[in-house]
């Protein structure tokens, strides 16, 4: 049977029980590329996160002249200030989920106007620019921001136009051959059965129709039809193919089209990158589908 990774709860528990910190995780919607803050209309706590990550520079940019304070600011590799600037590079024992404060003071006099924000550490994330307005956006705020999203969406629909000219390139032999996954020698099918050395584990769940190997130019390939004879629908969720000296194969990737109704059967296909030297011998396939619900098949072999 397979080793499952804790669940979040089970961490969070053992963290709990162990006295040790638990740091509240970054709000993800702090992590955009650009992001604009109207102090009019943004109430502090969580709307003023920024997500700020080491190695990587944050700019806080006010739309007019800002003093401000940066809670443990000696340690950061750099903070440049200007009239209406911040740019700053965190820390780099700055762990994910730390959070530092920023205080700005917008304006000069009576009119002067505090705002408090929180740099949110996250691994590899980070807002590039942060803009500041302390009160309502003006028109030309409003319109660049337009060009912006619409020269994003101009890149997205190119990108979607390429897509679909490669999916609709792909597929069949044509894939293989571009994909180098055949060459002169073809692919090599050796169907697999019980009288062919091949044995499932018994499984109330789930039972072995028919079998198939493939091996081709870089790659081996199985196809297994399973009868589901348990009262739910069955899908693979993992798999893992071991060889007869117990490594793992990496790499392994598993495709099912549908779930497997009920007393119904269904295909499942697993690929994993191989020359033709290797996946020699016995191995083992299992399939792990949702429930605990799985079944193996020891003594694999492919042509």
């Amino acid at each position: 049977m397979p080793v499952l990774p804790p669940s979040p709860t089970s961490i969070l528990l053992l963290m709990l029980l162990q006295g040790a910190p638990v740091e509240q995780s970054p709000n993800i919607g702090a992590c955009e590329n650009l992001k604009r803050i109207e102090l009019a209309l943004a109430p502090a706590g969580p709307a003023r996160e920024i997500c700020v990550s080491p190695g990587l520079m944050t700019n806080i940019v006010f739309d007019e002249p800002t003093d401000v304070e940066l809670q443990d600011e000696v340690r950061f590799l750099e903070v440049t200030r200007g009239r209406n600037i911040i740019s700053m590079l965190p820390p780099q024992d700055m762990v994910p989920g730390e959070r530092l404060r920023l205080t700005a003071r917008l304006g000069d006099g009576p009119a002067q106007q505090r705002a408090t924000f929180t740099l949110v550490a996250q691994s590899g994330r980070a807002t590039h620019q942060v803009e500041v307005y302390r009160d309502y956006r003006s028109r030309e705020s409003f319109l660049h921001e337009v060009a912006q999203e619409q020269a994003k969406n101009r890149e997205l629909r190119a990108e979607i136009r390429l897509m679909w000219a490669r999916l609709a390139q792909s597929g069949g032999m044509r894939s293989l051959i571009a994909e180098k996954k055949m060459d002169k020698q073809g692919v090599e099918v050796r169907p697999l059965s019980r009288e062919n050395s091949l044995i499932p584990s018994k499984s109330e769940a789930l039972s072995l129709l028919v079998a198939y190997s493939y091996r081709a130019e870089g790659g081996i390939a199985a196809q297994v039809l399973l009868l589901n004879l348990s009262s739910e629908p069955w899908a693979v969720v993992d798999a893992s193919l071991v060889d007869a000296d117990g490594r793992v194969v990496q790499g392994l990737k598993f495709r099912q089209d549908t779930p497997i109704a009920p007393m119904r059967d269904g295909p499942v296909i697993v690929e994993a990158d191989s020359s033709r030297t290797d996946a020699r011998g016995e191995l083992s396939l299992t399939l792990w589908g949702d429930s605990a619900r799985s079944i193996t098949f020891h003594r694999l072999t492919f042509p």
